[in-house]
C-alpha cells in the first residue's frame, strides 16, 4: 500500500429531516449570542424565517450574497457584521452564501453555522474564494471552516429540479477529482466512491419527483461526503477550469461544473486510470475510459444543459480560459496542455460528447 496522510476536519454535523429546529441549540453550543443570518436576495424570506426561529439571538438578516464572492461584497458584509455586533454567522443557502460567511470569518474569526440548501459541498471545507477584477482566487484557511453544519433535507424541497441536478453534479465533481488528487488517501477514496454512487442513484429520483424525501435525503448525504472530499484533499484540472470560467466569464457555478466534468474526467482517463475505474464502477460501468461518457449520459438524463455556450461562454472563451488556466495550473495527473484543454473546452462549449 502507498503511504498517505489523512487529516480529519473538526466540524460538527447534524443530519436529519426537520433538523433546522436544532439551530438555536447549536448556536448555544458555540457560546454565541448574536447571529448574523446570511442569504442571497432570492432567499431573504428563508432568512427571515430563521431570524424568527432564533428570536433575540438573531442580530439581523444580510441578504446580499452573490456568486463567486466579489471582493467588494465581502468587504461590505464584514462591515455590516461589525456594525451589528454579531458574534457568529448563520449561512443558509448554497455555495454563494456559505462563501460569503467564509469571507467574513477570514477577516473577523466569527464562527459559522452552515445550513446548506443545495448540494454544493463548500460547507465542509476550509476553502474560500474571492473574485477581484474578473479573476477568482481560492485558498485554504482553517478559520473559514464552519464549526457546525446542519443538513436538513426538508430545506432542499424548494430547490427546483433543474438546479438540484446541476448542484448535485457540482458535488459529484468534488468526489471524482478526490479519487486522483495529489494527496488522495484510502479513507477519502471510500467516501468519494460512495458519494458518486449515492448522487448517481438519487439525482434522477429528485428530478422525477422533487418532493421525494428519500431521494432528497440520499442526494444530500452524497453531497455531504463530496464536501468532505473537497475539504480533505486537493483538486485538479476540473476545478481549475471551473474557477477560471466562473471568475472570468461569470458563468453560473453549478451549471459550469456539471458541463465540464465529463470532459475533464475524459482528459485524465489514461493518467488516472485506476482511480477513474472506481468512478466508473460507482456510475454503473467498469472501465476508466467510460467515465466521461457515463457522466455525459447522466447529464442528459437529468436534463442538464450540455453546452457552455448556452450558459454564457463567448466564442473566444475556450482559448482565453485555456490560456488563463495553464498560466497557473493546479496539480493534475496529466499535465496541463493548452492545446488539448482548448479543444476540451471547445467541445464543452458546443455541447458535444467528450472525445
Amino acid at each position: 500500500m502507498n503511504p498517505f496522510v489523512y487529516q480529519s476536519l473538526p466540524t460538527r454535523v447534524v443530519f436529519g429531516w426537520g433538523k433546522l429546529s436544532a439551530l438555536a441549540e447549536e448556536i448555544e453550543r458555540l457560546g454565541a449570542r448574536r447571529a448574523l443570518i446570511l442569504t442571497t436576495p432570492e432567499q431573504q424570506g428563508l432568512g427571515e424565517q430563521v431570524a424568527a426561529l432564533l428570536g433575540d439571538r438573531a442580530a439581523g438578516v444580510y441578504p446580499k450574497a452573490v456568486m463567486h464572492v466579489p471582493l467588494e461584497v465581502a468587504q461590505a458584509a464584514r462591515v455590516e457584521a461589525a456594525r451589528l455586533d454579531a458574534d457568529c454567522c448563520v449561512a443558509i443557502g448554497g455555495g454563494s452564501t456559505i462563501g460569503l460567511g467564509k469571507a467574513i470569518a477570514m477577516d473577523s474569526g466569527l464562527p459559522i453555522v452552515a445550513i446548506p440548501t443545495t448540494y454544493a459541498g463548500s460547507e465542509m471545507t476550509p476553502i474560500y474564494g474571492l473574485t477581484k477584477n474578473r479573476l477568482k482566487k481560492t485558498g485554504r484557511d482553517p478559520r473559514v471552516l464552519p464549526k457546525t453544519v446542519i443538513y436538513d433535507p426538508q430545506l432542499t424541497l424548494t430547490l427546483p429540479a433543474q438546479i438540484s441536478a446541476c448542484s448535485g453534479m457540482n458535488a459529484m465533481a468534488h468526489a471524482v477529482e478526490a479519487l486522483y488528487a495529489q494527496d488522495a488517501n484510502p479513507i477519502i477514496g471510500f467516501m468519494a466512491e460512495e458519494s458518486i454512487r449515492s448522487l448517481a442513484l438519487a439525482l434522477p429520483g429528485v428530478v422525477n419527483d422533487p418532493n421525494d424525501p428519500q431521494a432528497r435525503s440520499q442526494a444530500l448525504y452524497g453531497a455531504w461526503l463530496a464536501g468532505i472530499c473537497l475539504g480533505s484533499v486537493g483538486m485538479a484540472l476540473h476545478h481549475k477550469l471551473c474557477h477560471t470560467l466562473g471568475g472570468t466569464f461569470n458563468l453560473p457555478h453549478a451549471q459550469a461544473h456539471a458541463i465540464v466534468l465529463p470532459h475533464a474526467a475524459h482528459y485524465n482517463r489514461e493518467a488516472a486510470a485506476e482511480p477513474l475505474q472506481r468512478a466508473a464502477r460507482a456510475l454503473g460501468g467498469s472501465e476508466a475510459g467510460e467515465v466521461g461518457a457515463l457522466l455525459y449520459a447522466l447529464n442528459q438524463k437529468l436534463g442538464i444543459p450540455l453546452a457552455l455556450a448556452d450558459i454564457g461562454l463567448p466564442e473566444n472563451g475556450p482559448a482565453d480560459a485555456a490560456q488563463i488556466a495553464c498560466a497557473s495550473p493546479y496539480y493534475n495527473p496529466r499535465p496541463f496542455e493548452q492545446g488539448p484543454i482548448e479543444v476540451l473546452l471547445t467541445r464543452a462549449m458546443k455541447g458535444l460528447a467528450p472525445a
